[in-house]
């Protein structure tokens, strides 16, 4: 009986404890629910604020995501010439390199063969704790490197500037640094535009046209390696509202590779040179507007060079005769065009060339130089520089004088920027329309009869003249290196484009027949370009049309037997 007793007073002790132990886990459990509802309450009550406080997402919110960090350059049609993209990057972490980095090396230069395992060494064991191996690599690439399996390459997407069209209008549209700033060209004149979060999202229209460029980028780098020249410049400008439809420079340069020593000076805003006879036009406008010449045919002594203190001036096709207007430059006499120019004096001459803009740097938005004007301006310089001697210009400013020269008298600053229809800038007058008129038949005239004839396009009726200048060097002038240049416009009863193409320091061929004038040169290759660009700018050839040369032509003398002068 006591045993059963202390049986069961046990059991009655270990159910009270177990009903403890529920107590307590149920207290706690009850804990933990408040908390978490407490919990619960808070982040609601959070939220409910910020759906109350917060302003609503817009779909400008949305599209400003989707805008790039640099706004696109596009060409007038909307082609794409400089974009932003985000590409693959593999770049290293030197103190993260494992193993054998000659060997790494070796093997980086296999899949990346640009450069050698030597360059790819020292990046290995470069003091920097980054250095990038490749930008704008292609997921092929990435996969070939991060087969390598080091830990130290590292890969990354990041934002990275693009030009699709390589190095077409490379000087021209320019480049950024590795902040992605605008540093030249288009670039960095456009920088605030491109960057700027209420502008950047809508692209930036220059005046070029990518198929035009590309044409006279073609035809540029042909004569230039045919000529072996140390550089080549060419323009195509628009007669009317000044806008650039092509510029090129050579040698030019990839801005999707920049190095060391790319982007040097533009040679269409930046190289100054003395474009001999091209002037001569220019000269002549001057003349016929200031009432110096009133009669085509008054004749000017060409028989004999002229004096002009202890030198001659020479024609270097001398026709030894008398020469009248239009055979004046046809023939592209120096002395009757010497004879002109002292009869019209320095001041006339000068106001022409100050309207024209040869004593400022071309006026357009790219870099840009300062022409080499006469630091003494005696009557010597009066005479030499109606012919293109003694001044210094860049070809930007002949294409801007021919413009005018033909367009009707009114000059215009040339822009890179596409201009709107009924926007083109008012320019100033620099000569009457009458005289215009007369420039655009004796330009016409020089490719019918005289230097010009090799610029000649059948159906588009193309105008222009020719320049050979002797370059200046150390002790003068050199007498078997020149600039040869060809300015010419189309079509001449009804001008549109000025197209000027320059060779510097051209070497005579067979194509030549071992002459470096511009007549060979330069001629030939806007020929080509107008052939070739014309129905892109929406000029159609038209063999049924033409300049009225009816009241010059009779003026023109030849003796029997001769041919006309094709050398310069």
């Amino acid at each position: 009986m006591i045993v059963l007793v202390a049986q069961q007073a046990t059991d009655r002790r270990r159910e009270t404890g177990r009903h403890s132990l529920v107590a307590v886990a149920h207290v706690r459990l009850m804990i933990l629910m408040l908390l978490f509802a407490f919990a619960n309450l808070a982040i609601i009550g959070k939220l409910g604020y910020l759906a109350i406080s917060a302003e609503p997402a817009t779909t400008r919110d949305a599209a400003a995501a989707l805008v790039p960090l640099r706004g696109d350059i596009v060409d007038r049609n909307g082609a794409p010439l400089a974009r932003t993209i985000d590409a693959w990057s593999i770049g290293v972490q030197p103190h993260n390199v494992i193993g054998d980095k000659a060997d790494l090396a070796r093997r980086l230069a296999e899949v990346m063969p640009e450069q050698e395992a030597a360059a790819y060494f020292r990046m290995l064991n470069s003091e920097s704790r980054f250095v990038y191996l490749k930008k704008r690599a292609m997921p092929e690439l990435v996969s070939a490197v991060n087969a390598l399996g080091n830990p130290g390459i590292i890969f990354a997407r990041e934002p990275e500037r693009l030009y699709p069209q390589s190095s077409l209008a490379a000087q021209a549209i320019g480049y950024v640094n590795a902040d992605r700033e605008g540093v030249r060209g288009m670039e960095r004149v456009l920088n605030e535009r491109l960057t700027d979060p209420a502008t950047r999202g809508k692209p930036v229209a220059l005046s070029i046209d990518a198929r035009v460029q590309g044409a006279l980028d073609s035809e540029l780098t042909r004569a230039m390696v045919s000529f072996q020249a140390a550089g080549a410049a060419g323009i195509i400008l628009d007669v009317h509202t000044g806008e650039v439809m092509a510029m090129s420079s050579l040698p030019t340069f990839n801005p999707n590779k920049v190095q060391a020593g790319d982007g040097g000076l533009n040679n269409m805003t930046q190289s100054r040179y003395e474009l001999g006879s091209a002037f001569k036009p220019i000269a002549m406008a001057a003349a016929i507007d200031t009432g110096v010449v009133t009669d085509m045919s008054r004749r000017f002594d060409a028989t004999q060079p002229l004096p002009i203190g202890r030198f001659r001036i020479k024609d270097d096709h001398a026709q030894n005769r008398w020469m009248n207007i239009p055979e004046t430059l046809i023939h592209s006499s120096n002395i009757v065009t010497a004879r002109i120019a002292d009869e019209m004096g320095r001041e006339k001459l000068e106001t022409m060339f100050r309207k024209l803009g040869f004593d400022t740097a071309p006026d357009i938005e790219i870099e840009k130089l300062k022409p080499l004007w006469p630091a003494n301006w005696g009557r010597a310089t009066t005479m030499t520089a109606a012919y293109g001697h003694g001044i210094a210009v860049t070809p930007l400013h002949l294409a801007s004088a021919y413009a005018a020269l033909v367009n009707g008298g009114v000059w215009r600053p040339a822009t890179m920027l596409r201009v709107e229809d009924g926007h083109a800038p008012q320019g100033r007058r620099v000569i009457s329309e009458s005289t215009s008129a007369r420039m655009r038949q004796l330009l016409r005239l020089i490719v019918t009869e005289g230097t010009g004839r090799k610029g000649e396009a059948s159906g588009y009726r193309v105008g222009g003249k020719t320049g050979t200048a002797e370059k200046p060097g150390v002790g003068g002038y050199s007498k078997h290196v020149n600039v040869s240049t060809f300015a010419a416009a189309f079509p001449m009863d009804a001008p549109r484009y000025v197209v000027i193409a320059m060779l510097d320091a051209p070497k005579g061929n067979a194509e030549s027949f071992g002459l470096t004038t511009a007549a060979w040169t330069a001629a030939p290759v806007v020929s080509r370009v107008i052939m070739r660009t014309g129905p892109l700018l929406g000029v159609r050839p038209d063999l049924n049309r033409d300049v009225d040369l009816s009241d010059i032509t009779p003026l023109l003398w030849r003796a029997p037997g001769e041919k006309r002068n094709l050398a310069e």
